[in-house]
């Protein structure tokens, strides 16, 4: 297999992300790197779903640490006759799907996949393998549906990065894991000279911290600005291109992604800058009426980094996502070219892709 994380930053390296292997899951602590590089270490299902809800990875990256935890609960329930072990992977499902309300019907498919790969397994037999072929076995599809997902993702990387100007200004938000990687390795065999200027993202920093830390190590030259300063950087700094990936793109066209979207997709309206989002649309979400947007801890947005930084008495407001309309989107970076919000039924899903 060729892996397709070649040539990418160090954190999209598949290892980097989230692993499963004897009898654990490690998996990057994005709430504090680069700063520290610690990888959080997880020996139940349970606590793979608890670090996918304190938010030790984001953006893509629940999606393989769900994955590897569904490979820890093969491991847990290993040596029980297949129909416990089928029933404990089924519950292991839930619990982990549901570490997150907004992505769960996501996350459901891609628990859906593991279960089936491990039915699969059991019906094979081991086959000289050891005790652990199970969760060895879901490890496995894991990797080679996230090096699919990192090959169509290439593709949309490919036709996003034919929309950026030979020369010029980019500005992101958040982190748009892998689009982010694979946009930056089209724009540089497209032979693009661009700049980056990438909004901190408070309240955890993923702006600053991993996005600008990717487009660093792939030898761009990137701005972090703070999350209050967009439209002033896009007059003074003549940004002409604004990009972000989603947590959930509608059929309907609507963009649900990190809080602070939908301000830039306004701010980007008013200057004329277009707006691509990278994603495909999800089928569970056929309008936006489906879409569940979370609340978080408010005194979270009260400090930074673990330093207050509002008096303890006032209260704070944290939704974890906002919703950006069709009308403000120029168009959808898919495998399958640049789509209009208004049609994206058009774009033929694929039941084993990860989508993000």
């Amino acid at each position: 297999m060729e892996r397709q994380d070649k040539g990418l930053a160090w954190m999209l390296q598949y290892e980097n992300i989230a692993w499963y292997e004897d009898g654990k899951v490690r998996i990057l602590d994005r709430r504090i790197y680069p700063i520290e590089t610690v990888f959080a270490e997880c020996t139940t299902h349970q606590e793979v779903a608890k670090a996918i809800t304190d938010m030790v990875t984001q953006s893509a990256g629940p999606y393989v640490a769900c994955a590897m935890g569904m490979a820890l609960a093969a491991h847990e329930c290993r040596g029980k006759s297949e129909a416990e072990q089928m029933k404990y992977l089924e519950d292991a499902a839930y619990t982990i799907s549901h570490a997150r309300p907004t992505t769960t019907k996501r996350m459901q498919k891609i628990v859906g996949g593991c279960v089936d790969a491990a039915r699969k397994a059991l019906a094979e037999g081991p086959c000289g393998a050891g005790e652990d072929y199970v969760a060895e076995a879901i490890r496995d599809y894991t990797v080679e549906v996230n090096n699919l997902r990192y090959y169509r993702i290439g593709q949309a990387g490919k036709y996003l990065a034919e929309k950026f100007p030979s020369k010029g200004a980019i500005m992101t938000q958040c982190f748009a894991e892998t689009i982010v990687g694979q946009m930056l390795k089209e724009a540089r065999l497209q032979g693009k000279d661009i700049r980056l200027f990438c909004p901190e993202t408070r309240p955890y920093f993923q702006g600053s911290r991993l996005t600008a830390t990717v487009a660093y190590d792939m030898g761009f030259d990137v701005t972090v600005i703070t999350d209050n300063m967009p439209a002033a950087v896009m007059k003074n700094e003549g940004i002409d291109l604004f990009t972000c990936a989603a947590d959930v793109i509608c059929v309907d066209g609507h963009v649900v992604n990190k809080v602070g979207t939908y301000q830039i997709a306004i701010a980007a309206k008013y200057h004329g800058i277009p707006v691509y989002v990278s994603g495909g649309p999800d089928q569970a979400h056929p309008t936006i009426d489906t879409v569940h947007v979370e609340m978080r801890e408010p005194s979270f947005v009260l400090q930074a980094m673990g330093t207050r930084t509002a008096n303890p008495n006032v209260k704070g407001y944290y939704p974890a996502f906002d919703i950006t309309p069709p009308e403000l989107i120029t168009g959808i970076a898919t495998d399958q070219g640049i789509l209009l919000p208004t049609e994206l039924h058009k774009y033929v899903a694929d039941a084993d892709d990860f989508l993000v």
